[in-house]
């Protein structure tokens, strides 16, 4: 019998620190993934930060952000922006003007609530360009609540 306890204590030990490791990777692995590079060399080179779309309409754009938006933003605004829930639905952002200074922002300076990260800062990852493609793509998928 204690031999069989000695045996049965580190495959015990084993089999909890494999399902922790498994546990904790499952929770980081959501949103711990590197961003991709965007090819925009066929844009239109920006200067500075905008505050309004410049490539509104432009079919360049829209095929660029649509991969960007896939490769980058689709693990948690979803495929096609919609929402699974994590995070939110971006086919509701308001077109034009109204909505590019908001998603600007957000997409560069990211979200935190009360220290909690819920969206994190993309302005030294993306280009404006990039940046800009996206919301180019986002508006051919607009949609009203």
């Amino acid at each position: 019998m204690a031999t069989s306890l000695r045996i049965k204590t580190p495959l015990l030990a084993t089999l909890l620190a494999l399902c922790a490791a498994s546990a904790t990777f499952t929770v980081h692995a959501h949103g711990d993934t590197a961003p991709q590079a965007v090819d925009t060399h066929a844009l239109k080179k920006l200067d500075g930060p905008l505050s309004e779309n410049p490539y509104r309409g432009d079919a360049a754009a829209t095929k660029i952000g649509a991969s960007a938006f896939n490769q980058n933003c689709a693990r948690c605004h979803g495929l096609g922006a919609v929402s699974g829930g994590i995070a939110p639905d971006l086919r509701y952002l308001p077109v034009g003007k109204e909505g590019d200074e908001y998603f600007a922002q957000k997409v560069r300076n990211g979200a935190i609530r009360n220290g909690v990260t819920y969206m994190p800062a993309f302005g030294s990852i993306f280009s404006e360009e990039a940046i800009w493609a996206i919301r180019t793509w986002l508006e051919t998928v607009h949609a009203e609540q």
